[in-house]
Parts: C-alpha cells; structure tokens; sequence
C-alpha cells in the first residue's frame, strides 16, 4: 500500500530518516520495519513562532516493496540530418531549453552565443572581481548558462501558470542537479553547482547533433519578404535556419539597438532599480527564526520584503542568504552590482537588491529615445554609480541609517563585496524618486524584521539589471515578432521572463510552437 502524509516536525528530526519512519509507523500504529520506503514530495519552513519548524509532504510505501521517485523520461532525437533547423541567439536558460525541446521533436539547433562556455568565464570573473576588468563578452551576465549561472541558480518560481516547472527541474536533476530541487519549497543549485550541470546539457545537445558556437556574438539579421533569412555575427560567419529564436537576455543593449536601427518593433519596457544590501547573516537568522543562535539543522534565514512607497512597489529581489555580492557590469565605466550564494549558503553575509518600479512616465528626459529610453536610463544610472565610486569597479555605498539620515558614512563595515566599496553621496548616484522611496521602505522594514534597519548594514550600488528595460513584442498565439513571421522573441531579454525557470519554460514554448509550424 502507498499512502502520503504531511509531518510536521523540529529542524533536526527532518533530517533523520530514522525518526521519520517512525513517525510514519506510529501513524500506522505498525512496526517501523512494515514501512519499506518512503521519499520526501515537498519540503517547507514554518518560522512563524518561536519554535520553527519543517513541514514534510511524504510518499511512503507500507508492506509492499519500495519504488524510487517516479520521473518522466526524456527522449532526445539524433538531428545530425534533420531538415528544419533554428538558430538561437543565446546560450542563457531560455536558449538551452529550447534546443534541448528542440531536439525532442527531430529540429536541429544552433546555438550563438558571444560569451565563452560556462568553465573559461571563471577567468574572465576573476578579473572583474580582483582588478576591476570588464570583459564586454563574458561577465556575469554573458557567457555559456547566462545570467543565472554565476549568480546563484535559484529555481523558485511565480510563474508556474506559464508552462510545466516541474519538468524543468526534472531536466536539471537529469543533468546532475541534486534531488532536493524536486521537492523544496524554494530549491537551489548555487553557484559552484551550476557550471557542471550546464556543461552536461551542452554536451547532450552536441552529442544528439545540435551545434553550439561561443564567441560568436550575433550583429546583423539579413531581412527579406518579412522573414530573417541568416545570422551574421562578428566573426563574419552567416547562419542560415527555418527560424530563429532571440534569447540574448536582459543586458544585451547592442542587441536592442540593432533591432530599432533596423525598424523592428522593440518597446520600452517598466523595470526596477535601487541597490543591494548586505547584513551580517547572523542578525537575519536571528530575526527570523527567533532565536539568538541558528539551530545547524536549519539554513540560513532568508527574508522577502515589499512596500508600497507613493503608490509604487518597493520590494527585495534576488535575496541571497549566506551570500556574496558580485560586479556585474558588462561594460567598462558602468558600476552594476548583484548577489549569488554557493550551494552551502555558508558565507557570513546576506545580501538582497532592494529595488523600486520605474515606469515610463518617470523618464521624461529620456524621451528622446523613444523604446530605448529605459534602458538608457538604466545606462546613465549605471554610470553616475562608476563616477562616484572608487575606480576599478569600487562601488559607491552607505551604512543604512546613514543613508536614510542623508548623511555620508564616516566608514563602512566589512562586506562581501570583492572590488571594494567607498563612502559615498547617494543622492549623486540614484535618482531622487529611487532614493526617496528606499529611504521610507528601509524604515517599513525596520517594523517588519527585528535589527534590520541598523547601520550594521551596508547598502551598495547600485542594483539595476533586474529585468530587461526592453520588450521585444511578439504575438500572443503564434509568439512570432509582429513583423517578422519567423523571428521569435523569447526569455528575460525580450520581456517575458524573470528567473531562470521561468526563462526555460518560456524557450521550451516557443521551442515547441516553432516545432509545430515546421513539423505540423
């Protein structure tokens, strides 16, 4: 017999599957040894009294032999000589998911991607990081796996309306990802994880006869009759293909550009900027699980916080617990920062962006470039952080009170932060509707967690490739470009993700509806 169950138990019971079996016996009122077998199906965090504790949903097997976790199976095709072929512009979660949905249905991809693979972007990230380079084809942004790799690898999700989020993690634990992602209530890989499993998938789409290009940085589309009819790149190569699939993500400006200088539909887009935080994990621990010292079966505390400021949302994003805040700029004379965690979470830091909506109305002297003006926006932003901080990519910060006080911080304490901060003005940095309404929500916030409004936190600059400024439209039924009948906008970059399951679920459908116009 198979039966579930929802337990509910203290930190350092979840952990031991001894005193599961017995809970589940005691349920049964049988011996332990007539249960056979179980597996966790959602695992959960209730913090909300003084006495946290973990909410187990358990597939147990009782007098019937065990049977593993049930998976789908996956099908990949040899497309070595298949007809239909698709570009994709882009190698990030949008880009891989749909060559490997492609593959499903006997197409062939070609993947362009201008950064380099997964492992040779280490180089490029430890220059960032130590001497303040900016490589402008491979950062924290560009590059094999996209955005999501070297920034954490968090696999939560809203958008669970927008396709099946269960298949996506089903497809990373195929590639290596551990078991846990399939059941926790907010699953993670981190940062160390991700570059293998990565690696693994391009590998599968090699070895079924897909074709993966690096530093092949896409500029130019070769139009005629309303249809792309090849991919011109840097290097001078031309890529010919039935269709073509645009998943360059959020910070391909260039990319932007080249579409609204060739009059293709592109419309500016709302997003969100502020800037990053950083507390001593200890004191967000603390706050949230009630208690002075962390129980070492718990992890690390993360908190989630938004504030209605003036009408507009200001909330956290990105929060990192046990984490590291990164360069991510993907130009030189621009200060862009954002935050990863390893796996293990286990770094004294916790970081989060803190960010406010922007919306086009607020843009007027932006005007003038017309679907471009949020991301140039964005850019000027970018670059008064640069300006004012400390050269190198040393980025312009404040200790929280201090920043809410209008006053300049006398010195700031240690953070996590590679290159370096200073002591800086944020009213020269950050625009004054941004700032006004940061400096009101960090007070909301002091109400809400216990310590969080402290000048023990450091709060850096400045946090704005939160989504893309950009929408590339596309039409609803067919996800086609409204113009262009076989150019299909796709992921973050074209405005129709957030995350990186989000992004994967939006390539495997657009992947699939390109599969059903080429092989109906």
């Amino acid at each position: 017999m198979q039966k579930n169950i929802q337990l509910r138990l203290l930190p350092s019971e979840a952990t031991n599957d001894l005193i599961i079996r017995q809970h589940l016996a005691s349920t049964e009122g049988c011996d332990p040894a007539a249960i056979t077998g179980f597996y966790v199906t959602k695992h959960s965090i209730d913090a909300r009294g003084k006495q946290p504790y973990i909410q187990l949903n358990v597939h147990y097997f009782l007098n019937e032999p065990f049977q593993e976790r049930e998976l789908r199976k996956f099908e990949w095709k040899d497309v070595r000589m298949a007809r239909e072929k698709v570009v994709i512009i882009g190698a990030g979660p949008a880009g891989i998911f749909a060559a490997l949905q492609l593959i499903e249905k006997g197409i062939k991809p070609i993947i362009l991607e201008r950064g380099k693979q997964v492992r040779a972007r280490r180089r490029d990230l430890a220059l960032l990081n130590k001497q303040g380079e900016v490589n402008p084809e491979s950062n924290y942004c560009f590059g094999e796996g996209g955005a999501g790799t070297y920034s954490d690898g968090k696999l939560y999700t809203r958008s669970s309306k927008r396709g099946d989020v269960k298949r996506i993690l089903e497809l990373f634990f195929v590639f290596g990802a551990p078991e846990n992602i399939l059941y926790e209530a907010h699953p993670h890989i981190g940062t160390n994880k991700l570059p293998q499993i990565i690696t693994a998938m391009r590998e599968k789409i090699i070895d079924c006869g897909g074709e993966v290009y690096f530093e092949q940085k896409l500029t130019d589309l070769k139009l005629e009759n309303n249809q792309v009819k090849a991919a011109i790149t840097a290097n001078g190569d031309v890529f010919e293909a039935n269709a073509f699939l645009l998943a360059t993500g959020h910070s391909a400006r260039d990319i932007f550009e080249l579409l609204h200088q060739k009059n293709i539909l592109i419309e500016a887009k709302s997003f969100a900027l502020g800037v990053r935080v950083e507390h001593p994990q200890s004191l967000i621990d603390s706050a949230q699980y009630h208690k002075a010292i962390r129980d070492p079966a718990l992890p690390p505390a993360s908190y989630s916080l938004v504030q209605q400021v003036e009408g507009k949302g200001v909330f956290s994003f990105c929060m990192c617990p046990g984490g590291i805040i990164a360069p991510s700029a993907t130009a030189p004379g621009e200060l862009v920062v954002n935050g990863w965690s390893p796996s293990k979470r286990n770094n004294p830091y916790a970081n989060s962006g803190i960010v406010v909506s922007v919306e086009e109305k607020e843009l007027k002297n932006f005007q003038k470039y017309g679907p471009l003006s949020a991301m140039e926006f964005q850019r000027s932003v970018e670059q008064l952080a640069f300006s004012e901080g400390g050269g190198k990519l040393v980025a312009p910060a404040a200790r929280l009170v201090d920043l809410c006080n209008n006053k300049l911080s006398d010195n700031l304490p240690d953070c996590s932060y590679l290159p370096g901060v200073i002591p800086a003005d944020m009213g020269k940095v950050l625009p004054d509707f941004i700032l006004r309404r940061l400096r009101t929500a960090f007070k909301e916030y002091g109400k809400k967690i216990k310590g969080y409004y402290t000048n023990e936190a450091l709060v850096v600059a400045t946090e704005s490739r939160t989504s893309s400024p950009v929408r590339i439209p596309r039409d609803e039924k067919t996800l086609q470009h409204p113009q262009i009948n076989n150019l299909y906008p796709c992921g973050e970059g074209a405005g129709y993700a957030g995350g990186i399951v989000s992004a994967a679920m939006d390539g495997e459908n657009v992947a699939q509806m390109i599969a059903g116009f080429l092989k109906p």
